[in-house]
């Protein structure tokens, strides 16, 4: 995994809708993890909590397909020290928003009825909660990337 970019956007130019979670709702991994819809703050929700933030962080990562899961896991975990970061810099409410569906256990016990292994650090995924980022980036599918966000402040 490589950090290609970090952009920082107005968060007024954040769109929120019901389609990314539509499109979710076609995901193998829909409701299987607490990233993703149903457990994931409702879109309506979020574009109230967007509406009180003044600047979001989007940022691209390239990754080797051949190790999706892995590369998908250390971006994840880049996001939440970038999301520390900017804690421990006072902005009191960062949150990272993931690229998709939480991978950080191999094994996830939420899928089998069990409670989440990780809750201090499980975050919903950008599309789970209405955020169209295909608005915010140019998305070229022959890329091999993923893009997270931090909500700053």
């Amino acid at each position: 995994m490589k950090v290609l970019w970090e952009k920082e956007i107005p968060a007024e130019s954040i769109v929120v809708s019901p389609r990314p979670v539509w499109k979710c709702r076609a995901c193998p991994m829909y409701g299987r993890r607490p990233s993703c819809p149903p457990h994931a703050p409702d879109w309506r929700e979020t574009r109230e909590w967007v509406r009180h933030f003044r600047r979001a962080l989007i940022i691209k990562f390239e990754i080797d397909m051949e190790r999706f899961e892995e590369e998908k896991r250390e971006a994840i975990l880049y996001l939440l020290r970038r999301e520390a970061e900017l804690f421990r810099e006072g902005k009191l409410y960062a949150m990272a928003l993931f690229p998709g569906n939480c991978n950080l256990c191999d094994d996830c016990p939420f899928e089998r009825g069990e409670p989440c292994r990780l809750p201090t650090k499980v975050r919903p995924s950008i599309d789970a909660v209405g955020i169209e980022i295909g608005e915010l980036v140019g998305i070229d599918f022959s890329e091999s990337v993923l893009y997270g966000m931090v909500l700053i402040e």
